[in-house]
């Protein structure tokens, strides 16, 4: 199928409390293409996680409900799908790596357990799904025995030692890193055509991190799969990224290549994440940049304002009672700010460091 994997339309997902409705995600509007790296990126609190549990339209009802706003996936509406289209989808067309391993695992089950069923709840593996190399090694076997014989594969692929004795393993036998990768091979196991990464590599430490991007490259590489990274760290995104959306308040404030976002950041707030970057190559005098004041409280922020001017220091009159819309600044690139002109000055102070 030719064209985007992906297309999110002015997406609206709320959650309903007693001071109001907070509007988590506000008319966000993105595509990803098959094969591509897609990072979104933004403070917690920015509406990230949100808008990838929107996709997969596991958002709960109540407190939350997507109010408005189309995602296509290969053509198709998934709003507008029944319960049992979505199921169906789930875990085998969109697989999805949630932020902490730990809680995402189920306690009681073995590993191997645990990802031969999402195998074997989306069809098992037919004799049409095998390659010429694979048949002789799944002749005879039964679906749960191919199954299993895939999840001791998909273990070896993400470096998990000894992967065939480890399919018995539970959970907790297994290190944090050890946990992330099992959840990578139970997302990639039925080869989805998207992949959603929520901070994956949350409470890992730096060389394990690494080794769990390179691993999640690799396979995004080998099977062609779309890939949406959400994350805050900018280090990451750089290295992997094809595409950056910049989301704020709820709402898509820059985008674009990750080369033109980075080398010509034009919103305040992305040339703010870009400048608190800790460098190595700067003398301590320097100090350690910082966005000032403290993200919105979502359920006040007006519906026609930027959400960011409170903290920027651009912002006049026309912030607080306009909504800025994205604008091209370059090709594909869009920035959603009146103030670009202005910012030039800390964008350039930037560059030049």
């Amino acid at each position: 199928m030719s064209g985007p994997v992906l297309e999110v339309r002015d997406l609206c997902t709320s959650f309903f409390q007693e001071g109001g409705e907070l509007r988590a995600v506000d008319g966000l509007s993105y595509t990803v293409d098959p094969g591509a790296c897609v990072a979104i990126i933004g403070e917690s609190g920015s509406g990230k996680s949100v808008s990838a549990l929107s996709i997969l339209r596991l958002i709960p009802y109540p407190p939350g409900i997507i109010k408005s706003g189309s995602i296509l996936f290969q053509g198709r509406d998934l709003l507008r799908l029944s319960n049992e289209e979505m199921e169906a989808l789930r875990g085998k067309e969109i697989g999805m790596i949630f932020q902490e391993p730990a809680t995402a695992l189920n306690p009681v089950m073995t590993i191997g357990d645990q990802i031969a069923e999402n195998i074997l709840v989306h069809g098992g593996i037919p004799d049409s799904a095998l390659t010429e190399e694979e048949k002789p090694r799944f002749q005879g076997m039964s679906q749960r025995q191919r199954a299993k014989a895939r999840a001791a594969e998909l273990l070896a692929k993400v470096d998990i030692p000894n992967a065939g004795a480890r399919l018995k393993d539970y959970p907790h036998q297994f290190s944090g890193g050890m946990q992330q990768r099992a959840m990578i091979a139970m997302a990639m196991s039925c080869k989805p055509r998207l992949l959603i990464a929520d901070e994956p590599t949350t409470a890992l430490d730096v060389t394990v991190q690494a080794q769990v991007l390179e691993q999640l490259n690799s396979l995004r590489t080998e099977f062609g799969t779309a890939l949406i990274l959400i994350t805050h760290n900018l280090g990451i995104v750089a290295r992997y990224a094809d595409q950056v959306k910049i989301m704020y308040g709820g709402k898509l404030v820059e985008e674009g290549s990750t080369v033109d976002v980075f080398r010509n950041p034009r919103h305040p707030y992305t040339i703010g994440l870009i400048q608190a970057v800790p460098r190595l190559d700067l003398p301590r005098s320097h100090g350690l940049h910082t966005i000032e004041g403290e993200p919105p409280d979502m359920s006040k922020i007006p519906p026609d304002c930027c959400a960011f001017h409170s903290r920027c220091p651009y912002a006049d009159e026309g912030c607080r009672t306009r909504r800025p819309v994205l604008e091209t600044v370059d090709g594909e690139h869009r920035c959603a700010c009146f103030h670009q002109e202005a910012a030039e000055a800390q964008r350039k102070e930037v560059l030049s460091l």
